[in-house]
């Protein structure tokens, strides 16, 4: 059982990170949370990143929540992924913000998107509703880069939901565009509201956007690489 209390230090090394994030592997939430000293919360309701945090713990994440990589020393991000008794994904992945205005210029190949998805360590989490929180165990991680064929849906796909901002369609963008990413509102209320670009180039006011990977790109991305 982890008896350390102290924090890691950051990982020197990708091949560091990724064993410290093996080593976790089929521990629960209230062993972990117990030796790291960390109140659990009831549910994730009001605690949506705690998983989250749990993880950059003990792996030593020193981004903080800046809008860089997790370890952008390593260039790696750090995924938590709600599973079911079958490995499938529970839900939408969060990738980053959306951008709705200064986008000339911007490239799938320059976007903060792909560097995001360049390198990920994908860590599941038992999310079934049905077992409490303090009892889910941490799976087996996965290091991740996006191969030829994922990395060309994702462009496709980004290609396309960025034509849709860039044209001031930014209000008809639903969840059901995209094949393996979607754009949808991210924000705490619904007064939290950002500027965009309307249909006749003009500014508007519309709730921030945020890059989801849909549950059928994780799903296949698990399913290859854990042979389900």
């Amino acid at each position: 059982m982890y008896n350390n209390p102290l924090p890691p230090n950051t990982p020197d090394s990708e091949q560091q990170l990724y064993q410290r994030a093996l080593a976790l592997a089929g521990y629960t939430m209230k062993e972990l949370a117990e030796a790291a000293k960390l109140p659990i919360p009831e549910n994730l309701k009001r605690d949506k990143g705690w998983v989250g945090m749990l993880l950059e713990y003990y792996l030593g994440a020193c981004a903080g929540s800046k809008a860089e990589q997790d370890f952008p020393h390593l260039g790696v991000e750090l995924k938590t992924i709600p599973i079911n008794a079958l490995g499938n994904p529970l839900e939408t992945t969060f990738v980053c913000v959306a951008p709705l205005t200064g986008n000339s210029g911007i490239t799938w190949e320059s976007s903060h998107l792909r560097h995001k998805l360049h390198r990920v360590l994908w860590v599941p989490v038992e999310g079934e509703r049905s077992i409490p929180l303090a009892q889910r165990r941490i799976g087996s991680a996965l290091l991740w880069s996006p191969d030829v064929d994922e990395e060309q849906q994702l462009k496709h796909d980004w290609e396309e939901l960025m034509d849709l901002i860039v044209l001031g369609k930014v209000e008809s963008i639903t969840a059901r565009h995209g094949e393996v990413l979607q754009i949808r509102p991210k924000a705490a209320n619904s007064r939290a509201l950002t500027e965009a670009i309307g249909e006749f180039g003009q500014p508007i006011m519309t709730l921030p956007r945020g890059f989801y990977l849909k549950k059928a790109f994780t799903r296949a991305l698990l399913a290859k690489h854990f042979n389900l």
